[in-house]
C-alpha cells in the first residue's frame, strides 16, 4: 500500500514591499500577495487577510497573510507593515479679499482665514494671526496668517494687504 501524503505547507508571496508608508486621510489599497502549493496549486484566492489600516491615524500597523492548503497546512504567515504618516501641510484659506482698502480714521475688521488639515481636520481655532494695521496712518499694512498641524507641518503663510488710504 502506497499512501501519497501532502506535508508541504504553501507559500506566500507579497506583492510590493513589506514595509510601506501611507499619506494620513487617502484610500489604503493594499497591494497584495499571491499562494501556491506544490499540490493544490494557486492558492491565491484562498489568502485570509488580518489586519485594519486606520488611514485616519498617524500610527503603524501589521496586515497579515495566510493560507492553508487542502491538506491542512498552514503557510507561514507573511506580513506587511503600514506606516500611516502625516506630511502634508494644512491649507489657509482667506475670507473676503486679499487686499483691502480702508480710509484713515475708521475702524477696520478683518475678516480672518480658515485651516484645514487632511489629518486633523478643521484647524481655523490654531491659527495665528499677526496684523500691524494702524488705521490712523496712511500706509500699506499686512494681516499674516499661519498654522500648524498636530505632525508640525506648517501651512504657505497667507497674508491680506491692508491700505489706509487719505
Amino acid at each position: 500500500t502506497v499512501t501519497v501524503v501532502d506535508t508541504t505547507a504553501p507559500v506566500i508571496t507579497l506583492f510590493g514591499p513589506s514595509s510601506v508608508s501611507h499619506e494620513i486621510g487617502t484610500a489604503y489599497v493594499d497591494a497584495g500577495a499571491t499562494a501556491t502549493d506544490i499540490a493544490d496549486g494557486d492558492l491565491t484566492s484562498s489568502i485570509v487577510t488580518v489586519g485594519n489600516v486606520d488611514v485616519n491615524t498617524v500610527g503603524t500597523y501589521i496586515v497579515t497573510f495566510n493560507v492553508i492548503d487542502a491538506a491542512g497546512n498552514a503557510a507561514e504567515p507573511v506580513t506587511r507593515t503600514v506606516t500611516v504618516v502625516d506630511t502634508t501641510a494644512p491649507v489657509i484659506t482667506l475670507l473676503g479679499p486679499s487686499s483691502v482698502s480702508v480710509e484713515v480714521g475708521y475702524s477696520y475688521t478683518d475678516a480672518g482665514a480658515t485651516a484645514t488639515d487632511n489629518g486633523d481636520g478643521d484647524l481655523t481655532s490654531s491659527i495665528v494671526s499677526t496684523s500691524d494695521v494702524d488705521t490712523s496712518t496712511v500706509g500699506s499694512y499686512t494681516v499674516t496668517y499661519n498654522v500648524s498641524d498636530a505632525a508640525g507641518n506648517a501651512a504657505a503663510e497667507v497674508t491680506r494687504v491692508v491700505e489706509i488710504t487719505p
